[in-house]
């Protein structure tokens, strides 16, 4: 074999030559001393996008094994299955960056680059990702102030809506809605909304249902009969020991009280308490009908409604209409109905399409 000349070209293995005889072999082969093993046909991009493909997939794999063996020991360790859920996310993300800064050194880029492409990445998420790192923050406080949790059941305040915590992540929350509805609000958003939350602690509920009746109506009775008529319904706790809130004890069993005694009636208030949230308005619903076929079937109940009653004595003068017409009817275009009354003194005589005495007639001061 003759010698190569210092100032000879030789074509290296990735397609581009080099002076005095030296074989750029580009990043991978260099690290990993394969210059020798690759053909001089097979450019080095390929090797390198193989390289990154095969390591992708390790990752994925190393991924999946991981899940499985943190899984059920992080699940005995933290109670919360969010928790749970964002801590083998993190597992996942940990596995993919390593993986993507093996596929970055494979490309040539060496941890200098790295961390400048980082930091200019991160200046570009601060500026136009600034709502996506907001909920990543919020979700994490979510996560530490434990509001809610997945299969709890809530309601936001702004417009009503019921529903099951389904999935709580660092991005968003959500929500499988009692209308088989999927609803998936940003962290950001629904830490700025009042949410109540009817299954932390206890999912037992209390509602309450005001009834009015009349001032004749026996109270006693009504009151009676009004808890019966809840303690019918399903879903309706009948009785058994007091249920705590707080410091204070709640009777289990229907209770109606008097409210108040009202313009037009006597308020009743009926307290009870529902075992599952997610039944509130069928409960309710079912409650109302028991009580109005209570009051229906009892002529000793009423319900209370706003009325007038008129009431006339020797004080309040007489009142009668006089009308122009056929069948008692007054005429169209005729002479208007005379009112007679004590408050002003009634007069006979010729009057005008007004009313009032015709011009040239005296009117004595009675009449005035």
């Amino acid at each position: 074999m003759l010698p190569v000349p210092p100032d000879a070209t030789v074509p290296a293995v990735d397609g581009t030559a080099t002076p005095g005889g030296n074989v750029s072999q580009g990043p991978l082969a260099g690290d990993l001393g394969l210059g020798a093993l690759l053909p001089e046909w097979l450019p080095i991009w390929v090797v390198e996008l193989t390289a990154s493909v095969v390591v992708f997939a390790l990752a994925y794999v190393v991924a999946r094994l991981a899940v499985r063996l943190f899984g059920r020991r992080l699940a005995r360790r933290f109670d919360r299955p969010s928790l749970t859920r964002t801590a083998l996310s993190g597992i996942r993300a940990l596995v993919f960056v390593g993986a993507l800064l093996v596929v970055l050194r494979i490309n040539g880029l060496d941890l200098g680059n790295i961390a400048l492409s980082v930091t200019v990445f991160s200046a570009v998420v601060g500026v136009i990702l600034a709502p996506i790192v907001g909920s990543v923050i919020s979700g994490v406080f979510l996560l530490a102030d434990q509001p809610f949790e997945i299969g709890d059941m809530i309601q936001l305040d702004e417009d009503g809506k019921r529903g099951f915590v389904e999935d709580i992540t660092l991005r968003y929350t959500k929500i499988f809605t009692l209308d088989n509805t999927f609803l998936v609000i940003p962290n950001g958003t629904i830490r700025d909304r009042d949410v109540y939350n009817f299954s932390a602690e206890d999912p037992r509920t209390r509602l309450s249902l005001p009834v009015l009746i009349t001032y004749e109506s026996d109270v006693g009775t009504a009151q009676r009969r009004i808890e019966e008529a809840a303690r019918k319904v399903e879903g309706v706790i009948e009785g058994g020991p007091s249920i705590r809130i707080g410091a204070a004890r709640y009777p289990a069993a229907p209770n109606c009280l008097i409210e108040s005694f009202a313009d037009n009636g006597i308020a009743l208030t009926l307290r009870f308490w529902v075992r599952v949230p997610y039944r509130i308005p069928a409960v309710r619903s079912q409650v109302q009908e028991n009580v109005d076929r209570v009051f229906a079937e009892d002529d000793d109940l009423e319900f209370a409604y706003p009325h007038s009653h008129l009431v006339f004595d020797e004080t309040s003068g007489a009142l009668s209409v006089d009308g122009v017409g056929q069948a008692g009817n007054p005429q169209r275009g005729g002479t208007r109905p005379q009112v007679r009354g004590q408050g002003r003194p009634w007069r006979d005589g010729p009057t005008d399409s007004a009313g009032s005495p015709q011009a040239g007639e005296d009117v004595s001061d009675d009449d005035r």
